[in-house]
């Protein structure tokens, strides 16, 4: 019962504020990896795809009901929730789907790519798409968009358009923790500031094209993630020390982002802390109406994983208990928390 009320709480308060906030965002538009990319990892060749069962279980929106999208959760994702709750069209298609209407890319197109990250070497072997790639995406899609409604028009909506970028995880777990690859160049704090020198030069760049209005996320804790507890097969604890280097960029993250906003003219940065909130989901399940947050829902949750997560890694009786859906990706009920956060926190100052 005390579930139920808790459940029926967040609804109502997420259909309330999907209501009250702003609602002159004309378009979302995505940079980063598989925490937001809608399904674009679908028309490239990659082995780093979620468009099978027993992804997308609990998916509902663009139309359909529940079934496998390219989303790596058993539902959706922050950008089309908040597409949602802003009253912007849903970011289904994406936009590498050859079928998008005008429509489609007038008010909002997803760039991001699971298995991406800022650096260039982190997409080498899963042949997702980089950070810098998608910046080179959005010039075209910039081209289109003049085509479409015009110069005038099109500068309005992207200087009024939320733009997303949520990346880093990648880098840090392919280049440095699981594959040290980076490590022969740069110590952890080098690495920082080589990724966070990339994304000064994406919000440079996007600045450029016209872009004003940035949400930025932190980096969650990394060490936290089944697939990195499971480094530990005895104790399958957090590792403290990668959680201790996301906070540590996480703090330059937000300096960088307070530089770049004091000196780039009409900007307006807001920073999404996914760190915090994920601890305390980890250390108060109860509290957010979850039952397991060391394990994925797929399989065994420990290394279940795109191509691994299939039909055959029989997934749990209900999602919405678990803070995770595979062993690396958050499911769908943490998404709805950390767009709640968006819209009440962040996303007003933007806009006011």
């Amino acid at each position: 019962m005390a579930k139920f009320l808790f459940l029926l709480l967040l609804q109502t308060c997420f259909t309330t504020l999907s209501l009250s906030v702003i609602t002159n965002v004309p378009a979302v538009i995505v940079f980063g990896d598989s925490t937001v990319d809608t399904g674009n990892n679908n028309y490239i060749s990659t082995s780093l795809k979620a468009n099978h069962t027993p992804y997308g279980l609990n998916f509902k929106g663009g139309g359909g009901g529940g079934g496998a999208t390219g989303r790596f959760s058993d539902g959706r994702l922050v950008p089309d929730l908040l597409a949602s709750a802003l009253g912007v069209k849903e970011i289904v298609p994406p936009f590498l789907d050859p079928g998008n209407s005008d429509e489609d890319i007038r008010t909002g197109v997803c760039f991001a790519s699971a298995g991406s990250g800022f650096d260039d070497l982190t997409t080498v072997a899963s042949g997702a798409i980089p950070v810098s790639k998608q910046m080179e995406m959005l010039k075209q899609y910039l081209e289109r968009l003049r085509k479409i409604v015009g110069e005038k028009e099109a500068s309005n909506i992207t200087s009024n358009a939320l733009i997303i970028v949520s990346a880093g995880t990648n880098d840090l777990i392919f280049n440095f923790y699981d594959i040290p690859t980076r490590r022969a160049q740069y110590n952890m704090y080098g690495y920082q500031d080589f990724l966070l020198d990339r994304i000064k030069s994406l919000v440079q760049e996007i600045h450029n094209e016209g872009g004003r209005k940035f949400i930025v996320a932190g980096l969650a804790p990394i060490g936290c993630v089944p697939i990195q507890r499971n480094i530990n097969l005895l104790s399958r604890l957090c590792k403290d020390d990668e959680n201790l280097d996301a906070t540590i960029y996480n703090s330059k993250l937000q300096n960088l982002l307070t530089q770049l906003q004091n000196s780039l003219p009409e900007t307006r940065i807001g920073y999404v802390d996914i760190f915090n909130p994920a601890i305390d989901m980890i250390n108060n399940p109860s509290k957010y109406g979850l039952e397991e947050t060391g394990r994925g829902c797929c399989g065994t949750g420990y290394v279940e994983m795109g191509p691994s997560c299939s039909l055959s890694s029989r997934p749990c009786s209900d999602p919405s208990k678990f803070m995770f859906w595979d062993a690396v990706h958050p499911s769908q009920v943490v998404y709805k928390l950390i767009t709640e956060k968006l819209l009440n926190d962040v996303i007003p100052s933007l806009y006011n």
